[in-house]
């Protein structure tokens, strides 16, 4: 097992700390021994960055979950930044207990991407359903979700997100017998562009390059056309203006 200091021992925090930090609450693991941590994903760039962003030496190595998936895992050893987590508000087995943490509103948006790289999704389709109707009732549709087993921590997510930006989102629950049910918070249409500009606020912070990609087209600033086409405008287009710059 791979003993290091996390961070040199200087657990302050900071943007990749933060990222860490929702990593760890969504797809990570505090053993119960008091030391030992762990992240696992099937994204091996995912656990890289995470590597970097607490400047730990531990190798991914393969990973086979109880339901039989393969993934890969980083796995270390540090009393104190396992210390620091539990001050914070993480608890081992954390899945159902999850609840609020003590997170700075100046790096909410580093922590919240970090949720959503570990245990959420960046998705856009196309929505044909009333194309029978009419060829305009063509829709692109954009949704960021983070879904959880802890309500109370979701409750917290959507409220802490409306105070730091201002946006609402809503919260629905899918229930299968005889399993816990599973809570998800999704932000939509101008919202989910809003939330995505805060999330991925410089082109340089760490993040899933694959939910980055798909997030990349609402990033740019608002786009303007000449004219408005068939079909369902994208949320924050311009139509029948010019194009404007400032300064």
């Amino acid at each position: 097992m791979h003993q290091a200091k996390t961070l040199n021992g200087d657990i302050s925090w900071s943007p990749n700390l933060a990222y860490a930090v929702g990593l760890i609450a969504t797809d990570g693991n505090l053993s119960g021994d008091g030391r030992h941590l762990s992240l696992t994903s099937k994204d091996r760039d995912l656990l890289e960055t995470f590597r970097a962003c607490l400047n730990i030496g531990a190798a991914i190595t393969p990973h086979g979950s109880g339901h039989g998936s393969a993934g890969l895992r980083v796995q270390w050893g540090d009393r104190h930044f396992y210390d620091w987590l539990v001050g914070i508000g993480l608890t081992p087995a954390k899945g159902l207990t999850l609840r609020p943490l003590a997170i700075p509103d100046a790096l909410f948006a580093d922590f919240a991407r970090g949720c959503i790289d570990g245990d959420g999704s960046v998705t856009v389709y196309v929505d044909t359903y009333n194309t029978n109707k009419s060829e305009r009732y063509v829709y692109e549709r954009l949704y960021v979700s983070l879904v959880s087993a802890s309500h109370v921590f979701l409750d917290w997510m959507q409220a802490t997100i409306y105070r730091v930006f201002s946006l609402k989102g809503s919260i629905t629950v899918r229930r299968t017998e005889g399993r816990s049910p599973i809570w998800r918070l999704r932000y939509a249409k101008s919202e989910s562009i809003e939330l995505l500009r805060r999330i991925y606020y410089s082109p340089t912070v760490p993040c899933l390059t694959r939910k980055r990609a798909i997030a990349e087209p609402f990033l740019q600033p608002l786009g303007h056309a000449p004219s408005r086409p068939v079909g369902r405008p994208r949320a924050g287009w311009m139509y029948n203006q010019r194009a404007s710059c400032s300064s």
